[in-house]
């Protein structure tokens, strides 16, 4: 992925400094590529709910009030490539959703990426570097723990660059969600649907933001050209490996579907693969398609 030397945003906060403190959570869900990662393990060895285990990590449940977080300031230290690489990504991302939201006569309100250390205060409780990248709707920022893209290469077994791209564009697409109102509504419906129900839902909008992802993928490549061989690959394999059944499959060798929050392997590799060929939001209507 030829990303050196493309515009980087100016909506990234590297915190990392400012990093390792705690919060108290409000209540509201994160919304995450990452945290099922550790949420499905812990449930499936230890036969917990992964919407009690995401809770329990999120804070959920405790009550209390938000705490303010410090002031960002810059990182110190020599150049970090990684940071560089997500301002990119980020920026390629207000491109492409900037030009979508303009050709339907409106502005987009570009989300605010925060790069932080280990923990960090957010309007939805205390962020945590155990729940990977997630998106918080009531501040409209994407949190993100560099080290997560170690944990992707080593641990998740989805190295490359732009595996990590569809991890960031994944969260922008949980923004998207937000500004169409789809995430509150999500919201809503947790209050009368059974564990069970609202995971198929959950599965619904984990996958809706991997077509987002793909769409991304689509009109960036279309303006930049930056794609090289293997890039591709490297981000349906990253899909793969974090699909629910395969998660399952390495944390016990069995797989239970009515559990899936995030969808399997070959769902979040189908709708990747949907919004890149099509390029087009209009064909990410998961909740509409009878068919995962």
């Amino acid at each position: 992925m030829k990303w050196e030397g493309e515009r980087e945003s100016d909506n990234v906060d590297d915190v990392r400094d400012s990093s390792g403190g705690g919060g108290s959570s409000i209540g509201l869900p994160h919304l995450s590529l990452g945290g099922i990662v550790i949420a499905l393990l812990a449930s499936w060895l230890f036969g917990i709910n992964p919407l009690t285990v995401l809770g329990l990590m999120q804070g959920q449940g405790g009550g209390g009030t938000q705490v303010s977080a410090p002031a960002p300031h810059p990182h110190q230290g020599p150049e970090d490539q990684q940071y560089k690489f997500v301002r990119v990504v980020l920026a390629s991302t207000e491109d492409v959703w900037s030009a979508y939201f303009a050709q339907h006569g409106q502005q987009y309100p570009a989300p605010r990426l925060e790069v932080y250390r280990g923990s960090y205060p957010t309007a939805c409780g205390a962020g945590s570097a155990a729940m990977g990248p997630f998106y918080c709707p009531g501040d409209r920022k994407v949190y993100l723990d560099l080290d997560f893209f170690d944990t992707l290469d080593h641990q998740l077994g989805a190295p490359g660059t732009f595996a990590r791209a569809y991890v960031v564009a994944h969260e922008v697409g949980h923004h998207i969600q937000n500004l169409m109102g789809t995430t509150a509504k999500v919201d809503q419906a947790r209050q009368r649907l059974s564990a069970t129900q609202y995971n198929a839902v959950s599965v619904r909008l984990e996958l809706q933001a991997d077509c987002y992802a793909g769409v991304w993928a689509a009109r960036s490549e279309q303006s930049k050209q930056w794609l090289e061989q293997g890039d591709v690959d490297s981000a349906l394999n990253a899909a793969s490996q974090i699909g629910d059944d395969t998660l399952q499959r390495h944390a016990r060798g069995t797989v239970v579907p009515e559990s899936f929050t995030h969808g399997t392997s070959a769902q979040r590799v189908h709708w990747f693969k949907r919004g890149m060929e099509h390029g087009d939001p209009a064909d990410c209507d998961t909740f509409g398609a009878q068919a995962l």
